[in-house]
């Protein structure tokens, strides 16, 4: 099984052809950005050729109607022919049986695109908690996500002792990894790679390993992760200077490069 790294566009600077040009340069496989806010798709695929990226799209619904707009959106990323698409669809506060029937819609609008289609598990939609997530997951075998279990770490204030049947649920379900660290009160560590931020680095790896396995278990060719972590606000900042605690592009790097090391045989 093939591991294959994408970068999201998230929190860069510079023009698309410097963050494209960094971003090949450092070994990703590939970029991470919403497809509606591309600019220039003609340019944006030509990068993408250029440097042999792939490109995970990712929407985001809003609106009164947001089945529409998902098929909207749904069509714009499709004009870039990605193997999946991450999705931030529906709403929370929509009533159980409103859920169902948003879910509902966006599976048969991913059976009429061909796309395989990752919901998140982020705040602010419908699989914010992992209570909720597990209730809708086993009403629809058919819906994938995108684990980004950090938000539910943060929702609950916890680190999901109380969750494991949810846990494994959502790993056999997972397409792909937003691999962030979150911890009881937020959704991103200051930097997962210091030491007083361990323990919970080595408890999303458990988590990630999960994933991993059920990944070998379905004979998947391929396991795909972003390491997406915020520019402030999202990310710590120093208190009257407004400066971030940790440099944004080093910090991703550094979990794509754990991650990589975390199972070598995934590249084989």
């Amino acid at each position: 099984m093939k591991l294959k790294v994408y970068k999201s566009l998230w929190g860069m600077t510079g023009s698309l052809e410097e963050q494209f040009a960094r971003i090949a340069g450092s070994g990703y496989d590939g970029i991470e950005s919403a497809a509606a806010e591309i600019p220039d798709e003609k340019k944006f695929r030509d990068l993408l050729q250029f440097h042999g990226l792939d490109y995970i799209p990712l929407i985001y619904t809003e609106g009164k109607n947001h089945l529409e707009n998902f098929r909207h959106l749904v069509g714009l990323a499709a004009n870039y022919r990605p193997e999946k698409i991450v999705a931030h669809a529906g709403r929370d506060l929509w009533s159980f049986e409103e859920q169902i029937k948003f879910f509902d819609g966006a599976l048969q609008v991913e059976k009429e695109f061909g796309i395989p289609i990752a919901h998140e598990t982020h705040r602010r939609r419908p699989l914010y908690s992992p209570m909720n997530t597990l209730t809708i997951l086993h009403r629809l075998p058919e819906l994938k996500i995108n684990a980004d279990l950090s938000h539910w770490c943060c929702v609950t204030e916890s680190m999901l002792e109380d969750h494991a049947e949810s846990i494994k649920l959502a790993a056999s379900r997972a397409i792909h990894i937003h691999c962030r660290v979150g911890y009881e009160n937020g959704p991103q560590v200051p930097d997962p790679g210091a030491p007083e931020w361990a323990s919970h680095l080595a408890k999303f790896e458990e988590w990630w390993k999960l994933i991993i396995a059920d990944h070998q278990k379905r004979g998947e060719r391929e396991l795909t992760i972003t390491p997406e972590y915020g520019p402030p606000s999202y990310m710590q900042t120093i208190p009257f200077e407004n400066k971030p605690v940790a440099d944004l592009w080093e910090i991703c790097s550094w979990s794509a490069e754990r991650f990589r090391t975390l199972v070598p045989f995934l590249n084989s």
